[in-house]
């Protein structure tokens, strides 16, 4: 592992901080949402979903920084948080009352983001649709956090490039957020997780994520969001290529991020080519930097998946549980893929699994073997 700067856990309150914007989803199951007539609840995030993994399936000391507007679907996706462990007391709630800072009123004026994902089926692809133009996380601007009583306190910061691109402050307030975490020697993943319907202009997308990149020790993007979101691109490949193909696709993409910003420690990748909605295969890896050598984890082929969303928020915080645990850049890049698949073979965006079945994920998938009942 490359020499990193990580604070003991004896001196912090927190392992884990994750800044980001926190939605409720609704769960059609297995009709098309047109079609729906009941659904399930839960919730998710690109950033939150990393400091929930860390904390429901690692055991880690995590909280979510985010702001909600303080109604029945706000205080439901606080419970879920709780429910998995993790620190919420760094919300920051709009009140329906019209009175004060962070403030709405009783009609929606700002609401709590809300989506509607149906997982798809063979042919037919997954579909998420987002109602998140209004949200209160989107009034958060630069000096509304309090990070000096933060950041002193925290081993890792997590961000994404959801946040970074929501709205017209949210890259200031992450950017903010970052600088923070290097004065107090805080270990800084960014994951680039582009999505076109945040910000359909590319060149803002990679104009405001270059401006983050500096900042950031470790990076992680999936095949296609190192060119989206900052503009590099890689050799094309097929879903169906090897994935020796792949591997050497990215590995020279890889390098290049790395000149140009050589203040990054790590870059992750996770490779999915997905052969059906519900069928993939699945493959990760890390770049060390300093050693200059790409770690590869045993790759999945062909696997049933029930629930492709969080399937990269799972590796980044599998990997990130990997580091904080000081392991090496082989062993974390194998609990990254382990708990990445893991994670989309159960419902919901967020993890529903513990260590102990990553560290069963990874020595089936290392030894070849198959899947036995445990009765």
């Amino acid at each position: 592992m490359a020499e990193l700067k990580i604070k003991s856990k004896e001196e912090c309150k927190y392992d884990a901080i994750a800044l980001g914007e926190v939605m409720m989803r609704i769960d059609p199951m297995d009709v098309p949402t047109p079609k729906a007539r009941m659904a399930r609840i839960w919730h998710g995030g690109g950033e939150t979903n990393v400091a929930e993994g860390l904390s429901y399936c690692f055991g880690f000391r995590t909280a979510v920084v985010t702001a909600l507007v303080d109604d029945g679907i706000g205080r439901n996706i606080e419970n879920q948080l709780r429910e998995a462990g993790v620190d919420t007391s760094h919300i920051i709630w709009f009140n329906t009352k019209g009175k004060g800072n962070f403030s709405t009123d009783e009609k929606g004026t700002l609401m709590n983001g809300i989506n509607f994902t149906y997982n798809g089926k063979g042919v037919i692809p997954s579909k998420t649709e987002y109602y998140r133009a209004h949200t209160a996380i989107r009034e958060i601007k630069p000096g509304d956090i309090k990070w000096d009583e933060i950041m002193p306190y925290t081993r890792s910061f997590h961000c994404g490039g959801i946040f970074t691109l929501i709205s017209p402050t949210s890259s200031e307030v992450a950017l903010e957020a970052y600088k923070k975490a290097g004065e107090y020697d805080v270990f800084k993943s960014f994951d680039l997780n582009y999505r076109s319907k945040v910000e359909p202009n590319k060149e803002r997308a990679r104009n405001i994520n270059k401006s983050i990149v500096p900042y950031v020790d470790f990076l992680v993007g999936n095949q296609s969001d190192f060119f989206d979101a900052i503009g590099y691109e890689s050799k094309p490949v097929k879903d169906s290529d090897p994935f020796d193909v792949w591997l050497e696709s990215y590995a020279e993409m890889l390098r290049k991020v790395a000149k140009d910003f050589p203040n990054l420690k790590i870059i992750g990748t996770q490779l999915r080519g997905a052969l059906t909605a519900d069928r993939i295969n699945w493959g990760a890896v890390l770049f060390d930097v300093q050693e200059d050598k790409i770690y590869q984890a045993v790759v999945r082929e062909g696997i049933e998946i029930a629930d492709r969303t969080g399937g990269g928020d799972s590796f980044m915080s599998g990997v990130i549980a990997g580091i904080l645990n000081g392991k090496s850049s082989a062993d974390a890049v194998q609990w990254g893929a382990a708990h990445g698949i893991l994670v989309q073979e159960t419902p919901g965006d967020t993890s529903m699994v513990k260590q102990s079945d990553v560290e069963a994920e990874v020595k089936r998938a290392m030894s070849g073997g198959g899947v036995s009942a445990l009765r």
